[in-house]
């Protein structure tokens, strides 16, 4: 049978990311291809214990429909500990929970992006994203990086050039895939081109409380005096990915229309684990939680650095991320990324190539990202062996 797939999807790829999980299940596979946090930092416990107490003890609000707003509790924990800890949420914003950061994008794409509306983003950047804004059939231009983050100077010559610029989309802390950070001074100067060209911001932030080293940076949302920004934040790389917990702060006006908009897609997100998180962050000690993740994958990230430079650093340039789930690796020009990790996998090796996370999915991309929360050190010390025996043997 021949299935007519809508013009807007038919030229949409499947993540590639999710395409190499299945061969990460095979056995002796080393993976450098998750974008998650370690399963070691589950709180499996204590949620196991709430589950139980909710379903002893408030069942009926657990398994019955909820209002698409978010469950209450979660949503006022949500609003003072960002407002606290952060200083996001003003008089004029209001913030919704959603099914994981992902939807936030897919909810502000689906409330602000036309058909033939522009997006910028930076490039590289997360498929998840792209793949949502192509779904939309907006155009995309990405801004090259650096190692301060998105070129503020292209941005605005894009700015400049282009007409039906209704988004930015930024990962300003430890981007993903680069793990680059974005410093203030251009945070700041980023906020003044989207006032000054009236576009919209969307801040994808689900790493910012996983700094390892180095001094915390403002959120842009923090710095916004007039709603022009979109705040996409997540429980995910916390607390569980797998609960699919998240939440968008926005101007108010922007949250109603989103709410709206989440009906036609799920109608609210899973009540028993809005619960469950709720509990989590009121009887536990969420900050404390938060720091044991950050010593382990800070160790973990040390341990990976050093060995890149032991063993991969004649061979390629590297990142250094301060904080979050990822290295971003750049071979010489003219090596393939994708014909690379595909060597590799061979070897039992996987990483994600860069073309993934391209703006044009350029095939020629020669870089690849790694992640060093999941696989344990023994793991990432004979992984990179093998990555540094792969690089020298590979032939273009």
């Amino acid at each position: 049978m021949d299935i007519k797939i809508a013009d807007r999807m038919a030229h949409i790829n499947p993540s590639a990311i999710r395409e190499m999980l299945k061969v990460t299940a095979m056995p002796n596979v080393i993976s450098f291809a998750a974008g998650g946090p370690s399963p070691e930092e589950f709180p499996s416990k204590e949620l196991a214990y709430l589950a139980g107490k909710i379903f002893e003890t408030d069942s009926y609000t657990a398994l019955q429909y909820s209002i698409t707003e978010g469950y209450g509790p979660l949503r006022e924990i949500t609003k003072n500990r960002i407002k606290r800890k952060f200083n996001i949420g003003r008089d004029f914003d209001d913030l919704i929970i959603v099914s994981g950061g992902q939807q936030v994008i897919s909810l502000t794409t689906q409330c602000l992006v036309n058909e033939g509306d522009i997006v910028i983003c930076e490039n590289p950047s997360f498929v998840g994203a792209l793949n949502t804004f192509r779904a939309f059939n907006a155009r995309l231009i990405g801004v090259p990086m650096d190692e301060n983050g998105m070129d503020i100077n292209a941005l605005e010559q894009i700015l400049k050039a282009e007409k039906k610029v209704k988004l930015i989309y930024t990962i300003p802390t430890f981007q993903n895939p680069t793990g680059v950070t974005m410093p203030l001074k251009h945070r700041k100067q980023l906020i003044e081109l989207a006032d000054k060209y009236d576009v919209m911001i969307l801040e994808d932030d689900p790493y910012y409380e996983l700094r390892y080293s180095g001094e915390n940076v403002p959120t842009l949302k923090s710095l916004d005096e007039t709603g022009r920004v979109i705040y996409a934040g997540s429980y995910s790389k916390t607390i569980s990915p797998g609960m699919r917990i998240g939440y968008a702060c926005a101007h108010k006006d922007l949250i109603a229309k989103m709410t709206v908009a989440k009906q036609t897609q799920d109608v609210h997100t899973n009540a028993m684990f809005m619960m469950i998180v709720a509990q989590y962050i009121e009887q536990y000690d969420f900050d404390s939680h938060i720091r044991e993740c950050c010593e382990h994958y800070k160790a973990k990230r040390d341990f990976m650095l050093n060995k890149i430079a032991e063993k991969l650093s004649d061979h390629l340039k590297y990142t250094k991320p301060e904080g979050g789930l990822f290295i971003w690796c750049e071979m010489p020009r003219g090596y393939s990324g994708i014909e690379f990790c595909k060597f590799a996998a061979s070897r039992g090796v996987v990483c994600v190539p860069g073309t993934t996370f391209d703006v044009e999915e350029n095939k020629d991309n020669n870089c690849f990202r790694l992640n060093f929360t999941i696989p344990s050190t023994d793991q990432i010390d004979k992984g990179i062996d093998v990555l540094a025996d792969c690089i020298k043997g590979f032939k273009q």
